[in-house]
């Protein structure tokens, strides 16, 4: 290893991963093709550009063997192709289908399109091959050709509902919905400790941290974000924990992940942004879920309301009888 490694001193995405046990002792030439889908000759031409780090010092030499709980950093080259290739093989959990736009319950762990630290097997890729004329969007320039018909996303260990265009029409009105608003999203979350206020909102812009360029935090000059939270329910055993709706007005990266932690209530199991007093979900997951989506048709203004069920790793942390 040599030199301190500058995260600014190149372009294209980050992969930024704290090293999980089950890579203990691999080299790191393999652990990025496992993490990113990338062959050995291409992780081999990032580690001789200097563009991989463990603990922030450059890692040049292939045959590493990593260490569970090291901060792994690499930049990625650009991806190949300017399209996301069909995959049947991904499973895709559509709620609600109509000409316009689908609804999607995104299962925790899947990523929603192409990008760092996944190249295949993402939502959009299966999502491709049962709806084919969504390549179109992409054709037409309304969207990009790694992203076609996503309107919003969720982080891969997010699980929940998301709204899918699949025309340029629903597209158009969806994305203005957004924008303006008029679509509400609706969250359940876990957070650690008490919450001691029933009701509440945060109000804090936010923007990149400056200290670690991959994360989020609450910036003075970063971009308005609020987020409505109600208590549900708090948990006393085996740790102080609460059960929140959070509600978004606005819909920043890594929004409410980053405005719970701030205000001292990180989301159960979130690594990034909290901690882990005692692991309860797998590795990559963190409690959160989309459950409602509210939105007007795009040719009707008929107001849509779908609402998903908790899955059972989040339910399990829930006391019975609590009415969600």
């Amino acid at each position: 290893m040599s030199d301190v490694f500058d995260v600014d001193a190149f372009d294209g995405e980050v992969l930024d991963v704290i090293v999980p046990r089950t890579l203990e002792a691999i080299r790191i030439d393999r652990v990025l093709s496992m993490l990113t889908g990338l062959s050995r000759s291409e992780t081999s031409a990032m580690l001789s550009s200097g563009a991989v780090s463990l603990n922030d010092k450059v890692v040049e030499k292939g045959s590493l063997n990593v260490e569970a709980g090291q901060h792994l950093v690499a930049i990625l080259p650009a991806l190949d192709s300017g399209e996301v290739e069909p995959d049947e093989s991904v499973e895709v959990d559509v709620v609600l289908d109509d000409e316009d736009f689908c609804v999607v319950n995104k299962a925790p762990g899947q990523v929603v399109h192409p990008g760092a630290g996944q190249r295949t097997g993402t939502l959009v890729a299966g999502l491709l091959a049962r709806y084919p004329q969504m390549r179109d969007l992409a054709a037409t320039g309304l969207c990009d050709p790694l992203r076609p018909g996503i309107v919003h996303r969720l982080d891969k260990g997010t699980s929940g509902l998301l709204v899918v265009a699949k025309t340029p029409e629903g597209f158009v009105n969806l994305s203005a919905q957004l924008g303006e608003r008029l679509m509400e999203r609706t969250y359940l979350g876990m957070v650690e400790g008490h919450v001691a206020e029933e009701h509440g909102v945060v109000d804090a812009p936010i923007g990149r941290s400056t200290r670690t360029p991959t994360m989020m935090a609450v910036r003075a000059d970063g971009r308005p974000a609020r987020t409505g939270y109600d208590v549900i329910v708090r948990v006393a055993k085996p740790n102080a924990m609460t059960l929140l709706r959070l509600g978004l007005d606005t819909g920043r990266t890594h929004q409410i992940r980053v405005h719970m932690s701030t205000i001292g209530h990180p989301v159960v199991n979130d690594a990034r942004y909290g901690h882990r007093r005692e692991r309860r979900l797998a590795e990559d997951r963190f409690f959160l879920h989309s459950s409602t989506l509210s939105f007007a048709h795009p040719r009707s203004d008929e107001r849509i309301v779908v609402k998903v069920p908790l899955p059972e790793d989040l339910m399990a942390l829930v006391p019975e009888g609590t009415e969600l």
